[in-house]
């Protein structure tokens, strides 16, 4: 591959490269990965599952379904271990999924597979060079690539947001935690047991082998934990090992909490873990880098083609990076209300009350689950910068569900007035244009039931760009601002 050229080039394929690189070649843009692992096996299942808006997302692209049968859908959305029910949300994913990040990765590196992107495996990103034009980037077994855009989704440790010279500020962790699977000689003391800093837990996995997370003594740092290490967690919490032996994975993670000041330096960009890292409290991790990666995957390809100007990419900074750092702030505070100590035992039990009141439940449960996103984007409809609901529209050609129209990650206006009452023919080619008409209510989660408008004009990542009011005011400059000058090819 020396000197190969591609018009984005991603370090990276765990879940945040791959969703962009999926979101990238959908929009036909030249896209490949950079992979240090061999296969996309990990070493261990790791935590995982999907939050609602995750899956809403997949929806969007069609591919929902191939996680849905492989995981089991369950209300996982919590805040520091108080479930919080959304079942009583309004949208067809009204629960969350419970599937392993090793499988979330198997499915999405098919369907990045079946979509032509090429991933160059057992090898890293060494160093890069940027120009005004393009990107030199050089890969660990001597070869070069040459891309239009670099991104770094290569973890908290990422290499390209060191080179690129982003600080990563925020706090340093106050506890660390082992994670393992392993065999025991002796029968542990299965479930979960609450300690002064936090919780520690021991199920059965895989028949008789065991999983377990682990409150360490003191703060450690490293990802490489060592079998002794992992002895004297065991022991300082149960007060024996177990005869732990046979370790198959073993890892180690903390409550750090930091984030890139910005996601961008020119033509280097970061999502994911190389954006920001936190405690794995709530799991929202690995479902705000896929976000993050279809935000940025069609404003990317927009400015590569030539339809919008660079400066598109500034807004994904401005409505990933608040977004960022309220997950920050929330994983900070699951971790404190986890701790085990009497008082916050007690600070623990009035705030289980408090959530058990619905407003406060809708209103964590819609920030845990990642459906009550808003960006800024003006005064307006309460739609307005918020995700658009999957509704039946009735179309000329039948039948068809919002999301159905997402499938291409294309833009798409949809006109529930009159038929030609919206012009958007300069941007025929760059937008679907839908006369629908739908009857029912417009209700939106924690918000509940708005004002139903006569049109709405949705981006590719699902969020309303515009709102009609009756009139097309408004209409060309959202279109202009969103893909780019009319009459462009």
């Amino acid at each position: 591959m020396t000197n190969a050229k591609h018009g984005v080039v991603i370090a990276g394929a765990g879940p945040t490269g791959l969703m962009l690189a999926a979101e990238l070649a959908l929009a036909r843009v030249d896209v490949a990965i950079v992979e240090r692992r061999e296969t996309q096996a990990l070493a261990g299942a790791r935590a995982g599952g999907l939050h609602a808006r995750t899956i809403e997302v997949l929806d969007q692209r069609g591919v929902a379904d191939r996680f849905l049968s492989q995981g089991t859908t369950m209300q996982v959305a919590g805040f520091a271990l108080i479930p919080l029910d959304i079942s009583d949300f309004p949208t067809r994913h009204n629960r969350g999924l419970a599937l392993t990040q090793n499988h979330i990765e198997r499915i999405l590196a098919a369907w990045v597979e079946e979509l032509g992107v090429p991933i160059y495996r057992g090898r890293e990103v060494t160093s890069f060079i940027q120009e005004d034009a393009g990107v030199d980037v050089t890969v660990s077994d001597g070869s070069s690539l040459r891309a239009q855009y670099l991104v770094g989704c290569d973890g908290g440790r990422s290499l390209i947001r060191k080179q690129a010279g982003i600080a990563f500020a925020g706090w340093d962790p106050s506890v660390s935690y082992l994670i393992a699977e392993a065999d025991m000689a002796e029968e542990p003391v299965w479930g979960v047991r609450l300690g002064e800093k936090g919780i520690n837990a021991l199920a059965k996995f895989d028949g008789t082998r065991v999983r377990m997370v682990l409150i360490e003594p003191h703060v450690v740092h490293g990802d490489e934990p060592t079998l002794g290490e992992l002895r004297a967690a065991l022991s300082a919490v149960y007060g024996t090992d177990f005869g732990v032996h046979n370790v198959t994975w073993l890892s180690r993670f903390s409550d750090m909490a930091r984030q890139a000041e910005s996601y961008r330096e020119r033509r280097v960009l970061l999502a994911g873990d190389a954006a920001h890292v936190h405690s794995p409290a709530g799991g929202q991790g690995l479902n705000i880098g896929v976000q993050d990666a279809v935000n940025l995957g069609w404003k990317l390809a927009q400015v590569i083609q030539g339809t919008s100007p660079e400066s598109l990419l500034d807004t994904y900074q401005s409505e990933r990076h608040p977004i960022g750092a309220r997950v920050l702030k929330n994983t900070l505070a699951q971790t404190a209300l986890a701790r085990g100590d009497e008082r916050t035992r007690a600070l623990h039990e009035r705030f289980t009350e408090l959530l058990q009141l619905d407003e406060p439940r809708k209103r964590y449960a819609g920030m845990m689950s990642g459906l009550d996103v808003s960006y800024d984007l003006g005064v307006g409809h309460p739609l307005l910068g918020r995700r658009m609901p999957d509704l039946d529209l009735v179309t000329e050609g039948g039948s068809r569900r919002v999301f159905s129209l997402l499938h291409d990650a294309r833009p798409v206006l949809i006109n529930l007035a009159e038929p030609g009452a919206l012009d958007s023919a300069p941007w025929a080619n760059r937008l679907q244009h839908v006369d629908a008409r739908y009857a029912g209510a417009w209700e939106l989660p924690v918000l509940g039931v708005v004002a139903s408008p006569s049109a709405v004009l949705i981006r590719p990542d699902g969020y309303v760009a515009w709102v009609g009011d009756g009139t097309d005011q408004g209409l060309r400059a959202a279109l202009t601002t969103w893909f780019g000058a009319p009459g462009l090819l």
